[in-house]
């Protein structure tokens, strides 16, 4: 680009020319960007900073936390307390929400936030990354609660990410496309890299992780193997397989080159419906692949219609290029 932009003035356009944001809704965003820049320094420090490892400590799931994991929790909790734009906001990493101080003003916006997604990866150097999503609250609400934050996800004002990876980018929707910002680590400013963001509708690519194979459902397992069949099956043409364990850098690669990421139910725990959290990385994540031209559906519907009943809901997850979602979509349906 020509002209440098910053998040700031793009998020201002958003606003003065598109009607698509509210200045309240401009400064959250702004303020979430700058929780990820201090996020990613710490993440960037390593063992330099003293914060590989773990916590010593389990979240609401049950899962080992990491110490970035409660550091990264704490840095969005702290940015985003003050500002006068939040209502209260939810963690992956918490029991249930977190309403804001009556010290505080209070905002109309709710925010939930996967603070560290991939967090395995962490120790090994790997692609780790923040991801955010944004509803409002209904209006007349005198307190704040649970019941709240269980929106469908096309309810979501905005969602987005910060990927950690070579390089620090945050991938944004405000309902109006897909942009990418780049760290410029010298100005200390995100800079759009990428305005409009479009998924290919077909690809050779995909993401899963195979070692579960023998616990998939018939249809999932049948688009795999046409899939591994290559050239010669019924596809017709021969797939990659990628697979990195943080959300964030396999949908990031999807968002960017094409593909389909799936983390499908399976029979290991089949009162469960998926592993994915439905508010804090299925939302967010489906918002911003169907405002690229993608879908997203947990084998038989619209990931973003599903009504949350919990906080903490799981679900399947099948997201990417149109066409192959549409095609497993297909197989998912009753002979």
């Amino acid at each position: 680009m020509s002209q440098s932009i910053h998040l700031t003035r793009y998020l201002v356009e958003q606003e003065r020319e598109h009607g698509v944001i509210t200045p309240h809704l401009r400064l959250l965003v702004e303020v979430v960007a700058r929780a990820c820049k201090r996020i990613s320094i710490a993440v960037n420090k390593g063992a330099l900073g003293g914060v590989l490892g773990a916590a010593g400590t389990e979240n609401v799931q049950g899962e080992a936390q990491k110490k970035l994991d409660v550091i990264a929790n704490e840095v969005l909790l702290e940015a985003n307390e003050w500002g006068g734009h939040l209502a209260a906001m939810a963690s992956e990493e918490m029991d249930t929400v977190f309403p804001v101080s009556e010290n505080y003003p209070r905002g109309e916006y709710l925010l939930l936030f996967d603070p560290l997604d991939g967090s395995s990866n962490i120790d090994v150097d790997v692609t780790i990354g923040t991801i955010f999503s944004v509803l409002q609250i209904p209006p007349g609400t005198a307190e704040v609660s649970e019941h709240h934050f269980l929106q469908p996800g096309r309810q979501q004002v905005a969602a987005g990410y910060c990927v950690y990876g070579p390089q620090t980018q945050l991938v944004l929707t405000v309902g109006r496309g897909v942009a990418v910002f780049t760290l410029d680590r010298e100005q200390g400013t995100f800079v759009l890299t990428e305005r409009d963001l479009q998924i290919p509708a077909r690809t050779s690519e995909f993401s899963i992780n195979m070692s579960n194979l023998r616990h998939w459902a018939p249809p999932v397992r049948r688009y795999i193997d046409e899939c591994l069949q290559g050239k010669d099956g019924p596809r017709g043409r021969d797939f990659n397989m990628r697979w990195v364990g943080s959300m964030v850098a396999d949908v990031h690669r999807i968002l960017m080159r094409g593909g389909v990421f799936l983390y499908p139910w399976d029979k290991r725990d089949p009162n469960k419906p998926g592993k994915l959290r439905l508010l804090y990385e299925a939302n967010p994540m489906s918002l911003l692949i169907e405002q690229a031209g993608g879908a997203a559906i947990d084998g038989t519907q619209r990931i973003l219609d599903i009504v949350p009943t919990a906080l903490h809901q799981r679900c399947s997850v099948m997201l990417g290029s149109r066409e192959e979602i549409e095609l497993l979509q297909s197989y998912h349906q009753p002979a």
